[in-house]
């Protein structure tokens, strides 16, 4: 199992913090912040048990949801419904996004 399954739980919980708040704004917003951070941790979970091209497709899932959270964070910033992002959530989720693709590099 990669290291980085234990960095993307530990994003889990934050997202699960920031997800209540979002919710109160914006209900769809937060249900998409939950899914795509589940998302990273359960991809990552799989392509680790997962060989050759399906280990590689759950890692490119993984990605896409990292990068999904951080740009879902962005929209409820700017939207208001937070007011910053905690700084360590978005250095673990670079972490996560810089790991990925040091795995996925030809």
């Amino acid at each position: 199992m990669l290291r980085i399954h234990s960095v993307a739980i530990q994003c889990c919980r934050s997202v699960a913090v920031i997800a209540r708040e979002v919710a109160r704004h914006d209900g769809d917003l937060a249900r998409q912040l939950r899914r795509a951070m589940a998302s990273v941790a359960l991809n990552i979970s799989e392509g680790s048990g997962s060989q050759g091209r399906n280990r590689n497709a759950r890692y490119f899932n993984a990605l896409g949801s990292a990068n999904e959270v951080s740009t879902a964070l962005e929209v409820a910033l700017a939207f208001g419904y937070m007011t910053d992002v905690d700084a360590e959530l978005a250095a673990r989720l670079e972490q996560i996004q810089g790991t990925l693709h040091r795995v996925l590099r030809p």
